[in-house]
């Protein structure tokens, strides 16, 4: 199962968000209110053709906690997150 086959449009962009842990390292479950909320890092899958992206395939990236569309590909979340929804770029 290799990427998706999803080419984002304008200024959209596709990201693969960081997985949540649910359990500590030590094997301790972590509660629901914990682990339940949306990821805001994620890595660039890709970009649309808009001249004002400035992210790149491939980059770790923070966006807004509620911002985008979550979808489901090959058993793989996905958040297609408009540009203006991503907030930093991590180097």
């Amino acid at each position: 199962m290799g990427k998706p086959n999803i080419k984002p449009l304008g200024d959209n962009v596709l990201v693969e968000p960081r997985q949540i842990k649910t359990k500590t390292d030590q094997g301790i479950f972590l509660p629901e209110t914990v682990s339940g909320e949306a990821p805001q890092e994620g890595r660039v899958i890709s970009v649309g053709e808009s001249k004002d992206i400035k992210v790149k395939k491939n980059q770790t990236v923070i966006f807004r906690r509620y911002g985008g569309t979550d979808i489901d590909v090959n058993d793989k979340k996905y958040v297609i997150l408009k540009n203006e929804d991503i907030l930093a770029v991590v180097e």
